[in-house]
């Protein structure tokens, strides 16, 4: 997660897409470049650990476009070939 996030800051899209799942993963993707990222907060993660299959993290990722604000999303990772991707993410409110 912390390592998509940096991505995300540094407009890293080929690291995007390449820890992305396969099955969910867009052909393309464009980021806005007049939105800065701030600062990540982990709020909680399920399983994740060098056993598990599968993990989900809970995150707030705080940014600065016109005004101050921030994406709140459950992600799932998943491994593929060994290594975590992401799979998809639920924005709440």
């Amino acid at each position: 997660m912390r390592s998509r996030y940096t991505a995300f800051v540094v407009g890293d899209t080929e690291y995007l897409l390449r820890s992305w799942h396969p099955r969910t993963r867009p052909k393309t993707l464009e980021l806005d470049p007049a939105q800065r990222w701030l600062f990540l907060e982990i709020l909680r993660t399920e399983r994740g650990g060098p056993f598990d299959d599968t993990g989900i993290v809970e995150f707030l990722a705080h940014y600065k476009a016109d005004r101050r604000g921030s994406l709140h999303e459950v992600s799932t990772f998943t491994r593929v070939d060994g290594a975590w991707v992401y799979l998809d993410g639920v924005i709440e409110p």
